[in-house]
C-alpha cells in the first residue's frame, strides 16, 4: 500500500496515543472524509463468552469517527459523543472501523462507523455501526 503524506501524519498521530498502543491499532486508510482503523483480535481483548469486549469495539468506533472527521476539519478535534449499537457478537481475527462523514460543519462533525470482524478466510461480518459527532473547538483569540 502506497503510505500518503496525510496517512503517514495521521499514522504518528495514533501512535502517539499509549491506549492505540496498547491495543495495537492501526490505521490503513485516512483521506476525502473517512478513515479506516484495524486491530487483531487477541485473547486479552475478549469478554467472558469469547467475544470482543464491547468497550474495544467503542474504542475503535470513537478513534475511527475522529479520525475521518479530522480529514475534513483537521487535527484540534475531540469526541463530542457517540452512540454503538451491537449487532451481533464480535468474533473473528481482526477489527476493522470504518468511518466516513456524514455532514460536516464549521463546528461539528458528524460520522457514521460501520465495525467488521474479518475471519482467517477474510470473511467479513458486520457486528456493530456507530455514529457521533466530533466538535472543532475554536482556535485560541477567535471571535
Amino acid at each position: 500500500m502506497n503510505e500518503t503524506p496525510d496517512l503517514a501524519i495521521a499514522r504518528k498521530v495514533l501512535e502517539a496515543q499509549p491506549f492505540s498502543v496498547l491495543l495495537g491499532a492501526r490505521l490503513t486508510a485516512f483521506g476525502d472524509g473517512a478513515a479506516t482503523l484495524e486491530l487483531d483480535i487477541r485473547d486479552d481483548l475478549r469478554q467472558q463468552n469469547g467475544f470482543v469486549h464491547g468497550g474495544v469495539l467503542s474504542y475503535a468506533a470513537d478513534n475511527a469517527l475522529t479520525f475521518a472527521a479530522g480529514t475534513v476539519a483537521g487535527p484540534r478535534l475531540v469526541t463530542a459523543g457517540f452512540s454503538v449499537d451491537y449487532l451481533r457478537p464480535a468474533r473473528g481475527a481482526l477489527v476493522s472501523a470504518r468511518a466516513r462523514v456524514v455532514r460536516a460543519g464549521r463546528t461539528r462533525v458528524v460520522c457514521r462507523c460501520d465495525l467488521y470482524t474479518v475471519d482467517e478466510r477474510g470473511e467479513e461480518t458486520l457486528c456493530a455501526v456507530a455514529q457521533g459527532s466530533v466538535a472543532v473547538p475554536e482556535a485560541p483569540g477567535r471571535p
